[in-house]
């Protein structure tokens, strides 16, 4: 079995980079028959991106904090244990955002897209799904548009739902909301279309997110799934995304 292995900067993982090169060897990523990541979440995102369109599944080693998507560390028996991990399948959503300038950039994301005011001004925000106007003004300081795998992270934090992997599902879910202050979000189905439009941008500037990629002064943002693209990460027997998944829901 051909590894590549890729790790992140700091000091952990770069010290398990070197003893698990020393016992298994490395490849490159194009060459490899599965990549293994060591890190935290954030690692693991910039890997899945690389390794988009290769068709290769990703083996994550939590040397980070929470580690979601991210394996106990263990450099026994790897080969034995990237036999018999169980792949879970990960579709991005596909953002084309269009700047006050008529700049259009495109990027993917595998945990969310999302908008956020970049001053003391709140946004305000039109919804549109799937050329319906769903909310005509939406005043918080950002919305998100998240997987689900995703929907354990920022979404999570701004009391958005957990969705369950299999639920072709895709919370959409204000930031702190102003108006209308009782609205908390919608689930749409993954083939939805979600159009955002910015109103008063001239003194309500807001950016837009893709996993990583950040673009500032938007003027509108298209976000859908992008169903002819995945990637695949692996995980242990018995803890699978979809059971971290439901088991997060059950935390206090």
């Amino acid at each position: 079995m051909k590894i590549a292995f890729v790790a992140a900067s700091t000091d952990a993982a770069q010290d398990a980079l070197a003893v698990l090169v020393a016992r298994y060897g490395n490849v490159p990523l194009e060459s490899a028959d599965v990549a293994v990541s060591l890190g935290g979440d954030g690692f693991m995102l910039e890997t899945l991106h690389r390794v988009l369109g290769l068709e290769l599944a990703v083996y994550g080693m939590n040397y980070g904090t929470i580690g979601f998507l991210m394996n106990t560390p263990n450099e026994d028996d790897l080969p034995e244990r990237l036999l018999n991990a169980q792949p879970s399948l990960l579709h991005p959503l596909h953002m084309t955002a269009r700047t006050v300038n008529g700049e259009v950039s495109e990027a993917r994301a595998f945990n969310d897209v999302f908008l956020f005011r970049q001053t003391r001004q709140t946004s305000r925000i039109r919804i549109e799904v799937d050329g319906r106007t769903r909310l005509e003004e939406l005043i918080c300081d950002g919305v998100i548009v998240a997987t689900p795998a995703g929907s354990t992270a920022y979404n999570l934090s701004a009391h958005g739902p957990i969705v369950p992997l299999s639920a072709n599902i895709l919370p959409l879910t204000p930031i702190s909301a102003f108006r209308p202050r009782r609205w908390r979000g919608a689930l749409l189905p993954s083939t939805a279309v979600v159009r955002l439009t910015l109103m008063d941008t001239d003194k309500r500037p807001t950016a837009a997110v893709a996993d990583f990629k950040e673009i500032r002064d938007v003027a509108e943002v298209i976000v859908k799934e992008d169903r002819k693209l995945h990637a695949t990460v692996l995980f242990d027997p018995d803890h699978g995304l979809s059971e971290r998944i439901i088991a997060e829901q059950f935390l206090e």
